[in-house]
C-alpha cells in the first residue's frame, strides 16, 4: 500500500486527526500528518492574521512548514484536507511542492470559487476529489 501525507489548515485540526485515525484503522501503515501539536495551544484557537502578530509564532512557522515538506518528500501520495474548499498559504505551498515532486494529489473538496478567495490555479493540480478515508484507501492499494 502506498504511503500518504495529509496537508491542511490547522483550523481543521480535529477533522484531520479523525481522517488520519480512520486511515490507520483501515490498515494504511504510513500516514504522514501535520504536527499541529508542536504549536502553542493559544495560537490554534485564533485566526491566522491574529497568530501572525506574535513574534514567536512567526519564528516557529518556517520550521513547521519545512518539517512538513520533509513529510511530503517521503510520501507516495498527497491528500489535501480542504474543507469548504479552503486552503491557506502554507497548504498552498505544500500543494506546489507535491506537484513539483510529481505526486498524485487528492483533495477533499474542489477549490473555493475565486469570488470567495479561491485560486483557479490550485484546483487544476488536484488529480481527483476524494471525500472519505474509505475512498482514499482504495486508491492507495
Amino acid at each position: 500500500m502506498k504511503s500518504v501525507v495529509i496537508c491542511g489548515s490547522q483550523r481543521y485540526k480535529e477533522e484531520i486527526r479523525g481522517f488520519v485515525d480512520s486511515l490507520k484503522e483501515m490498515g494504511v501503515a504510513v500516514v504522514f500528518e501535520p504536527n499541529f501539536e508542536r504549536q502553542d495551544k493559544g495560537f490554534t484557537q485564533k485566526e491566522e492574521k491574529e497568530r501572525l502578530r506574535s513574534r514567536s509564532y512567526r519564528a516557529a512557522v518556517p520550521a513547521m512548514v519545512h518539517a512538513h515538506f520533509e513529510r511530503i518528500r517521503k510520501a507516495d501520495v498527497c491528500y489535501i484536507y480542504n474543507k469548504d474548499g479552503y486552503l491557506g498559504v502554507n497548504t498552498t505551498l505544500e500543494v506546489g511542492y507535491a506537484h513539483g515532486k510529481g505526486m498524485i494529489i487528492y483533495a477533499f473538496e474542489t477549490e473555493q470559487p475565486y469570488e470567495e478567495g479561491g485560486e483557479i490555479c490550485r484546483d487544476i493540480l488536484f488529480t481527483e476529489i476524494v471525500k472519505t478515508p474509505v475512498e482514499l484507501v482504495k486508491r492507495l492499494a
